[in-house]
């Protein structure tokens, strides 16, 4: 059985080239936070009764795409700025027996990926999770296609980060260890071989959900490990300038508790970062990070 995919109407935003978005009504209009992390959008995106994930929002902040779970299944949902207003959350994602979440847009927004346990004929039952995408098909998206055996094994795959030459990073627990990040070059179209980072990044701990800065001078993951605060900590490193990752360093108690946070976003204008505690989306701004960042040099 082919997925519900809801047809959803996607107005295409003109501007004339002195025309920009008001910035008050990016964002869902929610008041800018500070270094302070707070609840993204109460009420309306991060909701008491559901468990929200993985979130993007597109280049302009006139789109968001989040995971929610309902009743033990994952489903992905849309809002977008019409006019002066947020449109209210609409599922773009769902199947009665499979879970789709972790949404991440491709550089040129035109495909959005996500996981899910689909069977690759859409029929079958629950396998680990792949590495999967949808396209943009003027109103509607398309079907969901797999990302293909360069990026999936037999073993789970995910979480999704793009760098802006098309880069992807994830993570894997393919090697028969607990997960580790990988990243695979795109390349004449297709996804190269991945290649799993150094040992700087990677450890015989758990290392997964990982985001990467599109112009690859950081990334920020969710690591459990002995030092940690919590169930899962958000952990950084940066890329230093012969090419490889510095040792990742916790983010400390100003975003980790004794909860797990996991699933990290950066926004493309650099402002917020976003990631996921105690079942809620939070945001902050990114402007911690270049504290934590000098920290970790």
């Amino acid at each position: 059985m082919n997925p519900k995919i809801t047809t959803l109407l996607f107005l295409t935003l003109l501007f004339s080239c002195t025309e920009k978005v008001d910035e008050s009504l990016k964002y869902l209009k929610q008041e800018p936070p500070s270094l302070v992390p707070e609840i993204f959008a109460p009420y309306f995106i991060s909701k008491e009764t559901e468990s929200e994930f993985g979130s993007v929002f597109n280049e302009e902040a006139t789109e968001f795409f989040y995971g929610v779970d309902v009743n033990g299944k994952e489903e992905i949902r849309y809002s977008k700025l019409v006019g002066n207003n947020w449109s209210e959350p609409e599922t773009i994602l769902a199947h009665e027996r499979y879970g789709y979440n972790d949404p991440f847009l491709s550089p040129d927004e035109n495909k959005l990926f996500f996981i899910s346990k689909s069977a690759l004929d859409g029929l079958g039952a629950l396998k680990d999770y792949d590495i999967w995408y949808v396209e943009r098909l003027g109103e509607r998206w398309s079907d969901p296609i797999n990302a293909g055996l360069n990026i999936n094994s037999d073993k789970n795959e995910y979480y999704i980060s793009f760098t802006n030459d098309g880069t992807m990073y994830f993570s894997s627990n393919k090697m028969e260890s607990n997960f580790d990040i990988y990243s695979s070059k795109f390349v004449d179209g297709k996804f190269q071989k991945p290649i799993p980072l150094g040992d700087s990044i990677n450890t015989p701990e758990y290392e997964a959900d990982v985001f990467v800065d599109p112009e690859e001078t950081y990334i920020i993951f969710c690591g459990r490990r002995s030092e940690g605060l919590g169930k899962g900590d958000l952990y950084i490193s940066v890329k230093n300038t012969d090419g490889t990752w510095s040792k990742s360093i916790n983010m400390g108690d100003k975003i980790n508790t004794e909860n797990h946070e996991l699933c990290p976003f950066v926004s493309k204008d650099g402002k917020f970062l976003f990631y996921t505690s105690n079942q809620d989306i939070y945001w902050v701004s990114a402007k911690i990070i270049d504290e934590i960042k000098d920290k970790s040099r």
